[in-house]
């Protein structure tokens, strides 16, 4: 039998599931985007000179290599990103930000935000996110 903590989390995670699901299906519906590559082009947007190296885009976005790179190659085909060689070490490869990829990221924003307010409602999480952004860090 389960503890009260284990059928919470497992609420809890069935909850973000959900909600991943339903922001998931409106990027792809409204803007071609997957999660993945909504989410990389948000965190490049916020990287200095928007570029990261692929393995630090890959641990925040909690990726394993061969995914990262399936990942910056959809990207990259789209033209929303490009590959550049560090200039200190030509092993090490950055995915850089393009400006169509910036458009692209403004043009989804309004739409992902709605999308995450809605599926927030949906599953009955808004209380939740509110407690942890008001929550002194």
């Amino acid at each position: 039998m389960m503890s009260g903590k284990s059928d919470a989390w497992l609420k809890l995670v069935q909850a973000v599931s959900n909600i991943e699901a339903d922001i998931g299906k409106a990027m792809q519906d409204r803007h071609g985007l997957g999660l993945s590559e909504y989410r990389a082009l948000q965190v490049l947007s916020r990287s200095p000179s928007s570029e990261l190296r692929m393995q630090e885009l890959a641990v925040q976005l909690q990726l394993n290599q061969s995914s990262i790179s399936r990942l910056v190659e959809r990207l990259e085909r789209a033209e929303l990103t490009v590959r550049d060689l560090c200039p200190d070490d030509k092993r090490g490869v950055y995915t850089v930000l393009t400006d169509r990829g910036r458009a692209r990221l403004q043009e989804a924003e309004a739409d992902y935000g709605r999308a995450l307010d809605m599926a927030l409602r949906k599953y009955g999480c808004e209380d939740l996110l509110s407690a942890t952004l008001n929550t002194p860090q």
